[in-house]
Parts: C-alpha cells; structure tokens; sequence
C-alpha cells in the first residue's frame, strides 16, 4: 500500500476513504472555478485588470438596441471605431465611422467625430473586428475620449465579433460607406 494512504484494515473502508478524497479534489477544483474572478452568470461582462472601464460603462447589445429604440429620451451617438470593411458590410443603424482607433489616423477621426460634442453626451463606442479580450481599437478609443473630458462614455460588448454578436442575432443594421 502507498505511504500516504492510512492504513485501513478493510476493502471497504479503503473505498470509502478514496471516495471521500476524490470528493474532495472535485469540490475543490469547483471551488476555484467559482472564486477565479470569471462570470458567475452568463449576463455579466468580464473586466480585465487592464481595461480602462468600470462595470457600469460597458453596455451589452440588448442594451444598446433597447436605448436605441427607445421613443424618449436623447440618443447616445456611436461610433464604430473598427475597420471600413467592417462598417461597410454592415453597422449599428446611425453609427458614425471613425475607424481603427488602435491608429493615428482613425484616434483623428474619432476625435474630429466628437470635438464639438458637450463633454456630458452620451458616446457608445464598438469595433467587433475580433474577440474582445484581443480588440486592439476599442480600449483605445476608450482611453482617448476620456482623455479628452468626456464623462459619459461607453464601450459595446462584444465578445466575440459583430457580425456574431450583433448581425446573427438580428439586431438592426444598414451596409455601405457612411455619408458625408
């Protein structure tokens, strides 16, 4: 028998041991699914410790299509802050293209988009080009529209892409380059 085992005098007691330690090993692996920090609940987003957001400055896409739907209230402007093939092949319905914020050329945009915008209106921004954990633009965006006194900004979550997250789903949308 192995060292570490007790040393039981019956078969059955041996079960009854290994059992209760295998038990435990599973309720222990269990354990630290629940306490490693990941969604307890589908609905929840998860935040990163690098991300640049809070929990209440995040929206999901029922919640963006419900606001926008909405019949009162003021309308967030969003920005698409992703690439133009992207936008073109389809976007949320009155979204201004600003394109990749992950460069120069599109943080111009973005800023050109909100310049003359009160610092207290609503922004939605959203990319959807990949996986959010690996977006390159949205973080981005994010930073520099609060580096630039905006209060009231938000990130579309969209965890895997837009065309799964948003277009699959039946959410509106409309195709083509945005108009000047």
């Amino acid at each position: 028998m192995n060292k570490w085992l007790p040393k039981l005098a019956k078969a059955s007691d041996r079960r009854r041991w290994m059992t209760a330690v295998a038990t435990a090993l599973v309720f222990a692996g269990s354990a630290s699914l629940c306490w490693s920090g990941q969604p307890k609940q589908s609905g929840q987003i998860p935040i990163l410790p690098s991300d640049p957001w809070q929990a209440n400055q995040l929206i999901a896409p029922e919640g963006l299509v419900k606001l926008l739907s909405s019949a009162t209230g003021h309308k967030p402007l969003v920005v698409c802050v992703g690439f133009p093939v992207l936008y073109q092949g389809g976007h949320i319905v009155g979204a201004k293209f600003a394109g990749p914020a992950s460069r120069r050329k599109g943080l111009q945009a973005l800023k050109r988009a909100v310049r003359a915008l009160p610092r207290d209106k609503e922004i939605v921004l959203y990319c959807g080009c990949c996986p959010w954990k690996r977006c390159p633009n949205i973080r981005a965006a994010f930073r520099a529209t609060q580096g630039w006194g905006f209060k009231s900004v938000k990130a579309l979550y969209v965890p895997r892409n837009f065309r799964q997250d948003w277009i699959a789903k039946g959410f509106p949308i409309e195709k083509g380059a945005e108009q000047q």
